[in-house]
């Protein structure tokens, strides 16, 4: 029977435990920017196939299948030996459920190091350049440094955007002010 403290932990502090370990062995090494675009292409692979997030969540693949596909995939894509090691350990541990996890962990532990804020920002429509340039000198400006934008798209929005910097939330989206308005003319 295997234990762990990651095994008992909440998914998100697991997460930070491990992209703590992956982030100190990085820095170490001199590879942050690397192991950092590693897992970025892992879990935007995640999140656009459905095949691979299967891979990757499914309970039924054994951790021998899941080491052997993510070893032949990652030697593919290039990955730096420390980034394969990790995802390996993460197979054979059965966490692999929490690449992405790790992912937004690693990039904030990452941002943080190099002074940056990292700020998730949902739109209704995808942003063009100069939308998207008014945005990072709005948070530069108003956070004093330098904000690395994580972009998605997500329709129910209508119009307007989310910020989300932190634990602040800027809401202006079209969805929020409509439900506001109906609930005060559900309570007039």
């Amino acid at each position: 029977m295997e234990t762990s403290l990651a095994a008992s932990a909440s998914p998100s502090l697991a997460a930070e435990r491990y992209a703590q370990a992956l982030f100190e062995l990085a820095k170490d090494e001199g590879s942050l920017d690397v192991v950092a675009a590693d897992l970025g292409a892992i879990v935007k692979l995640i999140d656009e196939s459905k095949d691979f997030a299967r891979l990757v969540n499914s309970p039924v693949i054994s951790r021998d299948q899941k080491s052997a596909a993510m070893a032949e995939i990652l030697e593919k894509a290039g990955a730096v030996q420390l980034t394969r090691n990790f995802i390996g350990l993460t197979a054979q541990n059965r966490r692999l459920f929490l690449l992405p996890h790790i992912g937004r962990a690693f990039s904030r532990l990452l941002a943080k190091h190099r002074g940056e804020i990292n700020a998730d920002v949902k739109t209704a429509h995808p942003l063009n350049d100069a939308q998207l340039a008014d945005l990072k000198a709005t948070l530069k400006a108003a956070y004093g440094k330098e904000p690395l934008l994580n972009v998605t798209v997500d329709p129910s929005l209508l119009a307007g955007l989310v910020v989300k910097v932190g634990s602040k939330m800027i809401d202006s989206s079209l969805k929020t002010k409509l439900n506001a308005l109906k609930t005060v003319l559900t309570e007039a």
